[in-house]
């Protein structure tokens, strides 16, 4: 039996900024994402049919068309039916650890752990930009998935730029588990709300991009300075989800509150975070804000910095 197993990471948003729209609907961004190593692990093995098997350790999530890591096998089957005839068909298992419907790009994860673990599988030789555009079929975040690290994203969140490795630094994740935001409902919110300061021409766009990426953000990530950086986290998602979201609102003043160098939400929600310099001062956040919300439903992780999206599992 041949089988790879991989660890998928998540994704924070470290800066969140809408533009404008784009003719495909979607929204013009710029945004600076950093993985984190908080890994859901994906086991790909061969099976003697030809088909598609899909296992997930949480029985609540779909496994069927809905999933994202089903759509990533089923691109890979339609794309490349030459690997299943050769090697057969697949069980992809997967085994969560991020948490769902979180704004940390878990089941872009997923998807992007499950095109490189049928590219391996199948043998296809595939190199990781070729894997990334499969990526940008299936979701906009797919394509940072699977390189990781700390990039500049634009477009629709397709078009990365590489930074320069964060390392060293932790963060506290904090997530009601019976709450989710709906992507969709963000920005259709945001634009409803704030669409009248939308760029509309391209070279007014063009010029954004290059002020962020010529910023105080990216300069303070080139540098290494944590402090620094922290100084400019921002996410325009913030102006729509904390006011429809309360609780989400108290539980940012109350990590702000307990220290760290920032505190932010990442994507559209609902996890927030604080960024620490070091994993003691992140136990120190996190056994605060623990004493201080007493609800069950509330999600504490410490992770740190991660330099990669995808990887081998080197405890398979």
């Amino acid at each position: 039996m041949r089988l790879y197993s991989l660890l998928a990471a998540a994704k924070i948003n470290l800066y969140l900024e809408i533009i404008g729209s784009r003719p495909d609907g979607f929204h013009e961004l710029v945004m600076v994402m950093q993985s984190v190593d908080l890994c859901d692990r994906i086991t790909v093995r061969s099976i003697g049919s030809e088909e598609i098997r899909l296992r997930c350790d949480q029985p609540d999530l779909p496994t069927d068309e809905r999933n994202l890591a089903q759509q990533a096998a089923q691109l890979m089957v339609q794309k490349y039916p030459e690997g299943m005839a050769r090697w057969g068909g697949a069980e992809i298992t997967l085994e969560k650890r991020i948490p769902v419907g979180a704004g940390l790009a878990g089941g872009s994860a997923d998807a992007a752990a499950t095109l490189s673990g049928l590219n391996l599988l199948w043998e296809l030789g595939l190199t990781q930009g070729e894997l990334q555009v499969l990526g940008a079929e299936l979701g906009s975040d797919v394509p940072f998935a699977i390189v990781g690290g700390c990039a500049i994203a634009t477009g629709r969140g397709e078009r990365l730029d590489s930074l320069v490795s964060l390392d060293g630094l932790y963060a506290v994740l904090a997530k009601y588990q019976n709450l989710s935001v709906s992507t969709p409902w963000a920005y259709q919110t945001y634009r409803e709300a704030f669409g009248n300061t939308y760029l509309n021409d391209a070279a007014r766009i063009e010029a954004r991009r290059h002020q962020v990426h010529a910023g105080e953000m990216v300069a303070a990530i080139s540098h290494h300075d944590g402090p620094a950086m922290a100084q400019f986290l921002h996410n325009d998602l913030e102006k729509v989800v904390l006011p429809a979201y309360p609780q989400v609102a108290e539980l940012k003043q109350r990590m702000a509150a307990a220290g760290g160098l920032g505190t932010l939400m990442s994507g559209s929600g609902p996890t927030l975070f604080t960024l620490t310099t070091s994993q003691a001062e992140a136990e120190t956040i996190a056994t605060q804000v623990r004493s201080q919300i007493t609800d069950p439903n509330l999600g504490l992780w410490i992770t740190r910095f991660a330099s990669t999206g995808i990887r081998l599992n080197p405890e398979r």
